[in-house]
C-alpha cells in the first residue's frame, strides 16, 4: 500500500490533508519462495568465474587468449596421436606422455595462469564489487573457495583435455587398453595437483597486486623464473658431483615439485639433470610440500580478503 498526499495549491489553505489523501495498492508482497542459501551463491560465483576463465559471457577479445592457449595445448597431442596411428606404433611418440605432457608444456600453462588469475580477482579487489548480485553478503570463505575452485577447474580442463585426446587416440590406434588407462589415470592425478598448486599461487599473487598488469608480470616471474633458476642450480650441482642435492633443490619451484612427485611415484624420466628424479622417500616430501603450499595459499587468500573486509 502507498499513501499519496497531493501538494497544497491555491484554495487548499486550511483544508485537511487527510481529506485529500488517496490510497493505492501497488502490489508489495513478502517473498515466500525458496531461499537457496550460501551453497547456491558459491555455485553461482564458481560457475561465473569458470566461464570467465575462458572468456565465455565476455567480449570476443576476452576469448582470444584462453581459447588460443587451449588450442596450443591440444594440437600437439592430436599430432602425436596422428603420428602413432600413421606409423602403427604401440606407444605414443613421447615416452610417459600422460605425465610428461604438462611438464613439457609448462610455459603455456604458466602463461594461462598469468592471464587468468588477475582477471579472476584483481578487478573485484580494485573496484570492490563482483559481477553478480547477491541477496545477502557472502562470507569470505565462500568467495575464496569459489575463486580457487574455478581457476583450478579451468586449469584442469586446460591440462586434462590433451590427455583425453591422447587417451582416446591411443584406444582408436588399438594400443593396450589396461596400460593406456593406467597411464591416463596417473596423468590426471598429476595435472590435478598441478592445477591446485598453480591456481593457489596465481591467486595469491593476483590478490596482493590489484593492478592487473602487475599481477600478470608477477605470476609469470614466479612460475617461470623460479623454474629457470632451480633448473640452473640443479645442473650446477650435478656438474659438481653433488647429485644428492639435486632432488632437494627441486623443492623450490612449482614445476619441479610436480615433476618430482610424478617421477617418484608414477615412473618415467624426470626433467632433472641425468633424468633421475627423487626416490620414493624424497617423493613423499615433495607430496607434503605440494599439499602444504596448496593449504598455505588458501589460508593466505582467506587472510587477504578478511583484511580488505570482504
Amino acid at each position: 500500500m502507498a499513501v499519496e498526499h497531493p501538494p497544497a495549491g491555491p484554495g487548499t489553505l486550511g483544508t485537511s490533508r487527510g481529506d485529500q489523501s488517496r490510497i493505492h495498492d501497488i502490489g508489495y508482497r513478502g517473498y515466500d519462495g525458496p531461499r537457496l542459501g550460501r551453497a547456491y551463491a558459491r555455485r553461482s560465483l564458481y560457475s561465473q568465474s569458470l566461464r570467465g576463465a575462458y572468456g565465455l559471457g565476455r567480449s570476443v577479445k576476452s576469448k582470444v587468449l584462453p581459447m588460443l592457449l587451449f588450442a596450443v595445448m591440444c594440437v600437439p597431442a592430436a599430432i602425436m596421436v596422428a603420428v602413432a596411428v600413421a606409423t602403427k606404433a604401440h606407444e605414443l611418440p613421447l615416452a610417459h606422455a600422460y605425465t610428461r605432457y604438462a611438464i613439457v608444456t609448462q610455459a603455456v600453462i604458466s602463461l594461462y595462469v598469468a592471464a587468468q588469475a588477475p582477471q579472476a580477482v584483481s578487478r573485484d579487489l580494485r573496484f570492490k564489487t563482483v559481477p553478480l548480485y547477491f541477496s545477502r553478503p557472502i562470507e569470505t570463505a565462500d568467495y575464496v573457495r569459489a575463486k580457487f575452485a574455478s581457476l583450478a577447474s579451468a586449469l584442469l580442463i586446460l591440462t586434462g583435455a590433451p590427455l583425453l585426446v591422447m587417451y582416446v587416440g591411443s584406444l582408436l590406434a588399438k594400443m593396450g587398453f589396461a596400460h593406456q588407462s593406467e597411464e591416463f589415470a596417473q596423468g590426471l592425478v598429476s595435472v590435478a595437483l598441478l592445477s591446485l598448486l598453480f591456481a593457489g599461487i596465481g591467486l595469491v599473487i593476483a590478490a596482493v597486486t590489484p593492478r592487473r598488469g602487475f599481477g600478470i608480470a608477477a605470476v609469470i616471474a614466479v612460475l617461470t623464473i623460479s623454474y629457470g633458476a632451480v633448473s640452473t642450480l640443479q645442473a650446477i650441482a650435478d656438474a659438481q658431483g653433488s647429485a644428492g642435492a639435486v632432488p632437494w633443490i627441486g623443492l623450490f619451484s612449482p614445476v619441479t615439485l610436480i615433476d618430482g612427485v610424478q617421477s617418484a611415484f608414477f615412473g618415467g624420466r624426470s626433467s632433472f639433470p641425468g633424468g633421475v628424479g627423487p626416490s620414493h622417500g624424497e617423493g613423499a616430501v615433495y607430496v607434503l610440500v605440494v599439499l602444504g603450499l596448496i593449504a598455505a595459499c588458501y589460508a593466505l587468500l582467506i587472510r587477504r580478503y578478511k583484511k580488505v573486509g570482504l
